[in-house]
């Protein structure tokens, strides 16, 4: 394998920041099954495009989805997993077409709007909404496939609806992360198809980010937290607000 493509074009100190963001990341999604692009993806475009920073996220939650498509498959509701997923390959498929279509820094700037309004929707979160009509599999189907393939998480999306769906809430959890799993490797397959792994880079990084992302899945699967698991939510919510409204600044100092 020649030396060139062993390279990965960053400092040592940006590797060590990329890799305490990923491994922080998996600590967290490991705890709360929290979105890893809403917390590492404000660092990542610091060191690249955002397109290239989903992309990383892609390869790395693809692994990840890999062990949850086992885990979690005896418990899924497969009429509603069934119902979503035509919704969710349209708004993919259309995420991923704007995602490589895009100027970067308007990128950033709806970047920046998602994950501010998402952090906004968390801290002042309803009471589950029950008995949610099937109606609403279209929008917000389509919705979590667009916001997934544009910032990598649109998981929260997909929650509202099989929560208003599914009263056992291990059904809906493992439904969830089934539809994310698939979401993922489709995801990945688009990216593929359009060439964007076409840059060995990318590749060269994420699996040097791999042990960042087993490290941190492994302490999020076993730390004890001494604060509530809402508490710990709501903590991890203002800062990615913070994240966001300081990506909103980012754009607006870059010009779009």
């Amino acid at each position: 394998m020649p030396d060139a493509f062993l390279h990965v074009p960053f400092a040592d100190l940006s590797l060590v920041v990329m890799f305490l963001t990923i491994s922080t990341a998996y600590v967290i999604f490991g705890i709360a099954g929290f979105g890893t692009a809403l917390v590492a993806g404000p660092v990542l475009v610091c060191y690249m495009p955002l397109s290239h920073a989903i992309a990383l996220l892609v390869l790395l939650d693809c692994v990840a989805a890999l062990g949850k498509l086992v885990r979690y498959h005896r418990h899924v509701v497969r009429s509603e997993l069934v119902r979503l997923l035509p919704f969710m390959i349209v708004g993919s498929v259309a995420g991923i077409t704007v995602l490589l279509n895009t100027h970067s820094q308007a990128l950033l700037l709806m970047m920046g709007c998602f994950v501010t309004s998402y952090a906004l929707y968390m801290l002042a979160r309803p009471v589950r909404q029950a008995d949610l009509s099937a109606r609403w599999a279209a929008p917000l189907g389509i919705g979590g496939g667009l916001f997934g393939a544009l910032f990598g998480s649109g998981g929260f999306l997909y929650a509202i609806y099989l929560n208003g769906r599914i009263e056992a809430k291990v059904e809906a959890s493992s439904t969830q992360s089934t539809l994310i799993g698939i979401s993922t490797l489709l995801r990945l397959g688009m990216l593929t198809l359009a060439g964007v792994y076409a840059d060995f880079t990318l590749l060269v990084t994420a699996i040097y980010l791999l042990p960042a992302m087993v490290i941190g899945l492994w302490i999020g699967g076993h730390i004890n937290l001494k604060m509530s698991r809402d508490a710990f939510t709501r903590l991890i919510n203002l800062i990615v607000l913070v994240s966001g409204i300081t990506l909103i600044c980012r754009a607006y100092v870059g010009g779009i």
